[in-house]
C-alpha cells in the first residue's frame, strides 16, 4: 500500500506549483488504494496562520483533492526534539555559531578560491568553553547535521538515476539558533514514523532529497521512493515566482476557472501525453504515470485553463448551474431557457451577468455609418417585446423583402443593431429573452 503526502506550509495561499505537487501524490494514493496524508507544516510559529491552513482546505476540497488523514507539525515538536536528541547521541549533530554574514564571507571566499561554497565545519574544531563563550555572547547556536561524505544514490521516478557527491553540499541547518526545526528535519521524522513510501516534489528539492536520505537512514528508517517532477515557468520560459499570488488556487476560482479545467491541464502539462478534459479527479487516474513525464523546465501560461472551462460549461446541465443563473436576476421562468442559449458562448459562469444585463436592458447598438438608414427602416418592422422564437425569421423576411437586403449585409447590421456584438447566440434564440431595444427606428 502506498502512503503519500501533501505538506504546505500555511504561509501563504496554495498556487499551481503546489497544486502539481498534492496532484501527483493524490493520484498515486488513490491509484494504489492507499493513503493519502495532508500535513500542515506550521513548525514556523510566527508565519503561519490559521486562515491559511482553512484557505489550504478550501482549495483542496474545490478540487475535490480529498485526504484520508491530516497532520500538523506544530503538535509533533517532541518527535522532532527526540529525533534531535538521537542524532547528537550518534554525534551526527553538531552546533554553530557564524552569523549570517560571516557564512556569507566564508561562502565568497571559497568560490574567490575556485572551490564549492560548502560549510567548512569550522564549529566541529570548538572546544567547550568555546562553545560556552559564543553560546554567552550570541545566544543558542543552530544545529547542523553531519552528512557522511559520500556519493549519494537513488532512482528517481522522473529523473532516472541519480548520484550525488555528499562532499559538495553543505551540513544542512536542521534546528535554528532560536529553537525552530526547520522543514529537513521534521519532514524527515515524519516521513519515517507516518510510513510515507513515496514523496513525488518539484526539482528544486534534489539536492535536499539526498541530504535527507542520509538523515533517513541515520534515524534507522528506509528512505521512500522520490520522484521530482520538473518546475513551471511562464508561457515564454520566465519565472512564475513573480507572479505566483496571482496563479493561486484561490485566484483562479476567483477567475472563473473550473476545478477540472484545472486538473486536466495540471495532470499532463509537462508530459508526453496530451491534455484531455477528465470528468473528475478519479477519472484522472487512467493514464496518469510518472514515467510521461519529463525534466525539462515546463511552461504554464493560465490561459489555456480558460478554453477548456468553457468546454466544460458548455456540457453542464441547468441543473447543476441553476443557483449561478438565478443569481443573475434572470426571472425563474426564462433561467432555462436564458442558460441554454448562452451556455456556448460564455467563457466563465460570471460572463453571464453581462448577458443578462443586455436581454434585460437593451444593448447599445453598434450601426455602421452606412447602415443608419437601414437600421432605422428596419426598426420600423419590429414589434416591440415580447418576442417568441418565429419572431426573428419574419421580422428578417420582412425586412429583405423591403430593403432588399440579404445574407450577411441583412443578418451582421441587425444583429449589431440588436446586441451590441457581431458575435453571440442564434437570435431566434436571443429574441425571446430581449426585454428592451435601444435601436430605433
Amino acid at each position: 500500500m502506498t502512503t503519500t503526502r501533501f505538506a504546505p506550509s500555511p504561509t501563504g495561499h496554495i498556487h499551481v506549483g503546489n497544486l502539481r505537487t498534492a496532484l501527483f501524490n493524490w493520484l498515486i494514493a488513490r491509484k494504489s488504494g492507499g493513503t493519502f496524508i495532508l500535513r500542515i507544516d506550521d513548525t514556523d510559529a510566527e508565519r503561519s496562520k490559521e486562515e491559511y491552513v482553512d484557505g489550504i482546505k478550501r482549495d483542496l476540497e474545490w478540487l475535490g483533492l480529498t485526504w484520508d488523514r491530516e497532520e500538523r507539525q506544530s503538535l509533533r515538536l517532541d518527535r522532532y526534539a527526540e529525533a534531535a536528541d538521537k542524532l547528537r547521541g550518534m554525534e551526527r549533530f553538531y552546533e554553530c555559531f557564524e552569523t549570517p554574514v560571516e557564512l556569507d564571507l566564508k561562502r565568497k571566499k571559497q568560490l574567490n578560491m575556485g572551490k564549492p561554497p560548502v560549510y567548512d565545519r569550522a564549529a566541529l574544531s570548538l572546544s567547550q568553553a568555546d562553545k560556552d563563550k559564543l553560546r554567552d555572547e550570541r545566544g543558542q547556536g543552530h544545529w547542523r547535521f553531519l552528512l557522511k561524505q559520500e556519493r549519494i544514490e537513488w532512482t528517481d521516478g522522473i529523473l532516472g538515476d541519480i548520484s550525488i557527491d555528499a562532499a559538495s553540499v553543505s551540513d544542512p541547518v536542521l534546528i535554528r539558533g532560536d529553537g525552530q526545526v526547520l522543514y529537513t528535519l521534521a519532514s524527515v521524522v515524519d516521513d519515517v514514523e507516518m510510513g510515507v513510501t513515496s514523496i513525488v516534489r518539484g526539482s528544486d528539492h534534489v539536492t535536499n532529497t539526498a541530504t535527507q536520505i542520509q538523515i533517513i537512514e541515520a534515524l534507522g528508517g528506509t528512505a521512500p521512493a522520490f520522484a521530482h517532477h520538473s518546475l513551471l515557468t511562464g508561457p515564454s520560459g520566465e519565472a512564475l515566482s513573480k507572479r505566483l499570488g496571482a496563479l493561486s488556487i484561490r485566484d483562479l476560482r476567483a477567475r472563473g476557472v473550473e476545478p477540472m479545467a484545472l486538473l486536466s491541464l495540471m495532470a499532463r502539462i509537462g508530459s508526453s501525453q496530451p491534455v484531455e478534459l477528465r470528468d473528475s479527479p478519479e477519472d484522472l487516474l487512467e493514464g496518469f504515470d510518472l514515467t510521461h513525464f519529463g525534466a525539462a523546465p515546463t511552461k504554464f501560461d493560465e490561459n489555456d485553463l480558460f478554453p477548456l472551462t468553457a468546454h466544460i460549461l458548455q456540457q453542464k446541465s441547468f441543473d447543476e448551474v441553476k443557483d449561478r443563473v438565478l443569481a443573475t436576476g434572470v426571472p425563474a421562468d426564462k433561467a432555462e431557457q436564458f442558460w441554454t442559449v448562452v451556455r456556448d458562448n460564455i467563457t466563465v459562469l460570471d460572463d453571464m451577468d453581462a448577458w443578462w444585463t443586455l436581454f434585460a436592458e437593451g444593448a447599445e447598438p453598434d450601426i455602421a455609418e452606412e447602415d443608419k438608414d437601414f437600421i432605422a427602416e428596419a426598426m420600423t418592422l419590429l414589434p416591440p417585446p415580447p418576442y417568441d422564437t418565429e419572431t426573428w425569421g419574419k421580422f428578417t423576411a420582412e425586412v429583405k423583402e423591403k430593403t432588399g437586403r440579404k445574407g450577411k449585409g441583412l443578418f451582421m447590421p441587425l444583429r449589431k443593431a440588436l446586441t451590441g456584438q457581431a458575435h453571440g447566440p442564434d437570435m431566434s434564440a436571443v429574441l425571446p429573452l430581449l426585454q428592451n431595444v435601444k435601436a430605433k427606428g
